[in-house]
């Protein structure tokens, strides 16, 4: 029996409730379907160079989405995907803009004001929805975002979403004093050397909105905003540029307090750090999707993300990333734990959550983005 024939009976037993979502995905790897596995329908992938490159966040994201999401897929379709990482999304827009078409294809994109500045920048691509039934159970407000971006259609699916909160270490830091200064802790002369927080413009001026009590998505004083700035900067240990180091600079205690994205927090909190985790009022919320740019291979794309969507993979790579899905709870039972994760939304409305308005933040992007450069040097 074939590798691709073993995954699907596996997954007929599990969608007919024979066995739990654990015992299925133990079963996936007793059969050795993996990454790399040979099967003739892998062979022939490869030799046709049958591939599809995704691009994202690296750390535990990067590895939910390999174990539960790729190698399956592999082993299914004999399809290989390679999949690359990135700190940030200006770094991997430069390298999209450097590229040749068809080099990258798909990208875990953060916002709806990339979508946008990906569709301005002619990256855009037009997903035939037919070949991706499973999007029916993602949350409708997630989709709709998208098509007036790109004329009604869409270059991408939603796949996760989150809030950039402030995290805090217990040991030092008690949840009344959390409580009571909010997005200013991150300013608070008590905590100097042990402050941090994302080399992000976007992230840097929606906090020192926060800081200023102003609206992140309409802020008046921007000379106010570039002063908290200034002020969290000269405070700070270093500026982190990655999950992964935004992880280890709260676990090794280097600092006490830092702003942090909700599943790498979470993620700490799993490993049996002390941790705390506050979203502030109009904290930074955000949604995630799998944007497909311009000349990629779309039918071996829109496999993909239709096996992505399917709601034992989507919410295989939820547990494993700690972010919540798109599928919308109204259509979808997500077991136990994702109700649990930070940002979660049991009304699939995300009406608690305050998003970037995009053509806010774009707008100024040019601007803001050269003079947080400025400030980021000791300007």
């Amino acid at each position: 029996m074939d590798n691709t024939t073993r995954y699907e009976r596996l997954l007929d037993r599990y969608r007919n409730g024979d066995i739990d979502r654990r015992s299925f995905l133990g079963l996936i790897g007793a059969a050795g379907l993996a990454y790399g596995v040979q099967t003739p329908f892998a062979r022939h992938a490869l030799a046709a160079t049958d591939q599809v490159r995704f691009d994202g966040w690296g750390g535990v994201v990067s590895e939910a989405f390999r174990q539960y999401a790729f190698d399956p897929f592999t082993a299914k379709t004999g399809i290989a995907v390679v999949d690359g990482t990135f700190g940030g999304g200006d770094e991997y827009l430069s390298r999209v803009k450097a590229s040749q078409p068809g080099e990258y294809n798909i990208a875990h994109l953060s916002g709806v004001f990339d979508y946008a500045r990906y569709a301005g920048l002619g990256f855009a691509s037009e997903l035939n929805e037919a070949n991706i039934p499973n999007l029916e159970y993602v949350i409708p407000k997630l989709v709709d975002v998208y098509r007036p971006i790109t004329d009604g259609k869409i270059s991408c699916v939603p796949y996760d979403y989150g809030t950039t909160g402030i995290a805090y270490n217990r040991k030092y830091i008690s949840d009344e004093e959390m409580q009571e200064k909010g997005a200013r802790i991150l300013i608070d002369e008590a905590y100097k050397g042990k402050i941090s927080g994302w080399s992000d413009w976007r992230t840097r001026i929606w906090f020192g909105a926060l800081q200023t009590g102003q609206d992140p998505n309409d802020a008046e004083d921007m000379d106010a905003v570039w002063d908290a700035i200034r002020t969290h900067r000269d405070l700070s240990l270093k500026y982190w540029t990655s999950g992964a180091e935004l992880m280890s600079l709260l676990a090794e205690e280097e600092i006490y307090v830092t702003e942090g994205w909700s599943g790498r927090i979470y993620a700490l909190q799993e490993q049996g750090h002390d941790i705390g985790y506050m979203d502030p009022p109009n904290g930074y919320g955000w949604q995630e999707c799998l944007f497909v740019i311009k000349g990629s291979p779309m039918e071996a794309c829109e496999e993909l993300l239709n096996f992505m969507l399917a709601p034992e993979t989507s919410i295989a790579v939820a547990e494993g990333q700690n972010y919540p899905p798109a599928l919308d709870p109204n259509k979808v039972d997500l077991g136990e734990k994702i109700p649990t994760l930070p940002a979660f939304d049991p009304t699939g409305t995300l009406s608690g959550l305050t998003f970037a308005n995009p053509t806010y933040w774009n707008g100024h992007e040019a601007d803001w983005s050269k003079t947080f450069g400025r400030v980021q040097k000791g300007y």
